[in-house]
């Protein structure tokens, strides 16, 4: 059991008989802050650890306070001295989500509890301990960038000052700083972990800490896109057809959806599928209009062997089927729909007639519990009791997809490609290394497409060494799954050891 105690907050301390709130009349340089003191059993070892709930005002080019960005913040109180330890910075993505995924499900010392794969129903959801969370070796910053969680906007500053590409993460470059300065963590090893556009903003955070002279030692990439025409299937882009087609077949292969017998061995059926997609049925899609009838024809029977599509829909798709389309006919002859962010996941059809699907079956199954979960947890045993509500999604507006260049805005200049971000960073910090955790049942940031943009960085041999790739068997949120909390564990805790300097426990 996690056990929880009220602790100083400066010269405050927070007791029954003094609201927690009463800070919030602060100015806005001060803002409220929540600290409270647990402890928790990690592989046989008691952590003590103290939970910070606060906020960071950010000041806009005039010094002016412009915003409020709030985080939950992990110490552990025992074991190394702090400045030793690892700090990790952690976040999901969106653009738009708050970070309460990847707190409420593996990076937090307690998570919600949720079926393998399925919806997990109405409350109450029970809430453990967290046995797989990183807190025995790092120091964890869950962080909900402007317009997410309890973070927001102050006075009259304008939404478009925090909502792009390069404006997220300038805000987080200001936060980290300001972060490192308060807790006397300069000197500690840096880690940005990241899930989905939590990657885009990684890679893109990277380079603008390096400009303040903040390096890295590591970055982890969970669910990863960093290179988005790869996802996008806009017309005449024959890219995204080809690296999204393994995860077809893979799923098709999960839920026996292929012709014949199933492919007994996964990783052999991935490799023949990634090769075929890269070869023959991308000379195919490059030839257009020119692919003589023959070879069309098999291509056509080799991604109905591959994909379970029927022969007919493959030809009219003209041997180009989009993920959404992919999700709603598979299994279009049962009524039922293909999950976006795990394709594990199925439910019934809103249209049998759709294009596409009418929801995510995934995310219809677990984000009540992930939202309910949070908001219990923050108040009832982090102690927040502040009159804010939190934001889990959709409090952006407007993103700016374009890249900022020089001191002028490119805004609309196509398709973001932060991948030259990352490999600029490696470049100039060649000690910089990468964790990609890939989801090969995920179809909104598909496995393959990840690792063909990493494949095609430009980087020199020697840096491409500094990727290291895991794959899960699982979706875009590999943590739902409880029988794989053991291989996140095993593959962060060796990762951050390795890159920290500290050493790495060898396997028995």
């Amino acid at each position: 059991m996690t056990k929880t105690r009220f602790a100083f907050v400066g010269a405050l301390m927070l007791l029954a008989s003094v609201p927690a709130h009463a800070q919030e009349a602060d100015s806005a340089a001060d803002p409220a802050r929540w600290e409270t003191s647990h402890s928790i059993v990690i592989g046989g070892e008691t952590v003590e650890y103290d939970a910070v709930v606060a906020g960071t005002t950010l000041t806009n080019d005039s010094g002016d306070p412009a915003a409020e960005l709030w985080y939950t913040a992990y110490f552990r109180t025992n074991g190394v001295p702090s400045r030793q330890r690892s700090v990790v910075f952690s976040y999901n993505g969106g653009p738009g989500s708050a970070s309460f995924w990847l707190h409420m499900g593996i990076m937090g010392p307690r998570r919600v509890v949720t079926p393998d794969v399925g919806p997990q129903g109405a409350p109450p959801y029970p809430l453990e301990d967290n046995a797989y969370t990183i807190l025995d070796i790092a120091d964890i910053v869950m962080v909900d960038p402007i317009g997410t969680g309890f973070s927001h906007l102050l006075g009259d500053t304008p939404g478009s000052d925090y909502w792009g590409i390069d404006e997220d993460a300038r805000s987080l470059t200001q936060f980290i700083r300001r972060f490192l300065s308060e807790y006397d963590r300069w000197n500690s090893p840096r880690y940005l972990l990241g899930e989905s556009y939590g990657t885009t903003r990684s890679a893109v955070l990277a380079s603008h800490l390096q400009r303040t002279n903040i390096d890295l030692n590591g970055i982890v990439l969970v669910s990863s896109v960093l290179q988005f025409n790869t996802i996008q299937f806009a017309p005449g882009d024959d890219l995204p057809y080809i690296v999204n087609l393994p995860s077809y077949a893979i799923t098709a292969r999960y839920l026996d959806a292929l012709p014949g017998e199933n492919p007994p061995d996964l990783e052999a059926f991935m490799a023949e599928v990634e090769e075929w997609s890269l070869t023959e049925y991308a000379t195919a899609l490059l030839a257009g209009g020119t692919l003589d009838s023959d070879t069309r024809a098999r291509v056509i029977d080799r991604m109905h062997r591959y994909t379970g599509l029927s022969h007919d829909y493959i030809d009219k798709s003209d041997l180009r089927v989009t993920a959404p389309a992919f999700e709603a006919e598979l299994l279009r002859d049962q009524g039922r729909i293909v999950g976006r962010l795990d394709a594990r996941f199925t439910g019934p059809a809103g249209d049998l007639l759709g294009g596409r699907p009418s929801h995510d079956p995934q995310s219809t199954a677990i984000s009540s519990a992930y939202t309910s979960a949070f908001n219990s947890y923050v108040r009832d045993e982090l102690g927040y009791d502040g009159d804010r509500e939190y934001v889990p999604s959709g409090g952006t507006r407007n993103w700016n997809w374009g890249r900022q260049g020089g001191s002028a805005f490119v805004r609309g200049g196509g398709t973001p490609n932060v991948a030259p971000d990352l490999a600029n960073a490696m470049k100039r910090n060649p000690r910089l290394e990468v964790l990609l955790i890939n989801g090969i049942y995920d179809l909104a940031t598909p496995y393959f497409a990840a690792v063909w943009t990493m494949d095609r960085m430009g980087l020199p041999p020697d840096l491409r060494d500094n990727i290291e790739r895991s794959d899960f068997a699982a979706g875009h949120m590999m943590y739902v799954e409880q029988s794989l909390l053991p291989q996140w564990k095993e593959t962060l805790d060796r990762f951050i050891l390795r890159t920290s300097g500290r050493s790495v426990p060898v396997s028995d």
